[in-house]
């Protein structure tokens, strides 16, 4: 079986125990990214790696965009929305701690937009989007909806999500006002009766993880998607 294959637990672990090495920086980011290598015992793997101490500090999320990428995956796993790539935390990467990613060799010509043209793709966009509503994401490029060889939807960078205050800004806009699908509003009604993940105590702090729930709540007792609530509700760059 190909590495990326594989189920998402085992990609996980091999991103956790394999030997990390340092293939170079990713162009257009705006914090340390970097393409490695993660080799295990029988199969290898590219994936993205954010270092802690490539971060730039911004004015208005704290330290550890790194955790968030990590807490995404671990959130979206407990939902049962196979939508992040497996993303773990490292310590033993040549950079130091930091979040391994697997990379999406995506086809880098689709996005949002030209993903939203086909309806096929309209049921993982609107998960995305009601991801990014339990996430708060500030940050929902266009870019970072990606499509793979097998056509399947990925949404990647997470770093600026989970704040405590209201921060949605994304281009996915399309379904708003539409009523959550049923087996999503289940998953999130599963998390509620069940609690976050665990792996969520490490990654967020305590006010982040009860925004996160008083989130959840408030979208099923709406039922619907948002509308935008600010007059900044789109990023930049839209791609």
């Amino acid at each position: 079986m190909p590495p990326n294959e594989r189920a998402p637990a085992a990609l996980a672990a091999l991103l956790r125990r394999g030997a990390v090495e340092l293939q170079g920086r990713m162009p257009w980011s705006s914090n340390g990214t970097f393409l490695v290598t993660v080799e295990g015992p029988d199969a290898c793997v590219a994936a993205v790696y954010k270092p802690a101490c490539r971060e730039r500090p911004l004015w208005d999320f704290p330290d550890g965009l790194w955790r968030r990428e990590v807490a995404a995956f671990e959130l979206a796993e407990a939902l049962g929305w196979p939508i992040v790539p497996p993303t773990v935390r490292t310590e033993d990467a040549p950079l130091g701690e930091g979040s391994l990613q697997l990379f999406v060799d995506a086809d880098f010509e689709q996005h949002y937009f030209t993903l939203l043209e086909e309806e096929r793709h309209h049921r993982v966009l609107k998960r995305i989007a009601t991801f990014d509503v339990l996430v708060n994401n500030a940050d929902r490029k266009g870019g970072h909806c990606l499509l793979d060889a097998d056509g399947r939807v990925w949404g990647i960078d997470h770093g600026l999500c989970f704040h405590v205050q209201p921060k949605l800004r994304t281009v996915i806009w399309d379904f708003a006002g539409e009523p959550v699908d049923d087996d999503d509003a289940e998953a999130v009604r599963r998390l509620l009766t069940g609690g976050l993940p665990g792996a969520l105590d490490e990654l967020l702090h305590p006010d982040e993880r009860r925004a996160l729930l008083a989130r959840a709540r408030r979208l099923l007792e709406a039922g619907r998607l948002p509308h935008p609530r600010t007059d900044r509700p789109y990023p930049w760059p839209l791609v």
